[in-house]
């Protein structure tokens, strides 16, 4: 089996069982969106955290797995694609519509066994569809996606690894 095919497989695996209602998430405070935001579309990520096996730049002769990118398909409640998340952190609708964000707070999941929960400004927008006039976007609900803790060392140097993962990505507008 090859490793893309059983990374599909996983992040399959992971897409059948989430089913969380986004009325039903308690957002914490850090990561509340400004007064006057307004919610404008709520969708499903599903895909991968993407690592780099690197040495550390303290000591050469130890080795980590690095955050490169995100890399993941967006989609409605409904099921239906509506984008694409990848590096920059960068959210493309299908409309051709972008907007790339930088963090502003996170939260660690509570059980330690998810990436973190952010809340992000929009760096910069594109375009005049879905994304053109986001100003906040909330990643919550994470399900997997964090680097091993171990497995990387000098015969792993330079290597990727695609680990999956899932979130609701909320976006949210001013005007």
């Amino acid at each position: 089996m090859t490793l893309r095919y059983a990374t599909l497989l996983a992040v399959t695996a992971l897409a059948a069982p989430f089913a969380v209602c986004a009325a039903d998430i308690a957002v914490p405070d850090p990561l509340q969106v400004a007064p006057g935001q307004k919610l404008v579309l709520d969708v499903r990520g599903v895909g991968v955290q993407i690592y780099v096996c690197s040495a550390l730049a303290a000591d050469a002769s130890r080795f980590e797995w690095h955050f490169k990118a995100p890399e993941a398909e967006l989609y409605e409640g409904d099921g239906r694609k509506v984008g694409k998340h990848y590096a920059g952190p960068t959210w493309e609708s299908n409309d051709g519509s972008k907007v790339v964000g930088a963090v502003k707070a996170h939260q660690d999941d509570a059980r330690g066994a998810a990436i973190p929960w952010l809340l992000l400004n929009a760096k910069s927008t594109q375009g005049a569809g879905m994304f053109g006039k986001v100003d906040a976007i909330q990643r919550l609900a994470t399900e997997g996606g964090l680097a091993p803790k171990d497995g990387c060392g000098a015969a792993q140097l330079g290597q990727e690894l695609r680990v999956p993962y899932q979130a609701v990505y909320r976006f949210f507008s001013a005007d």
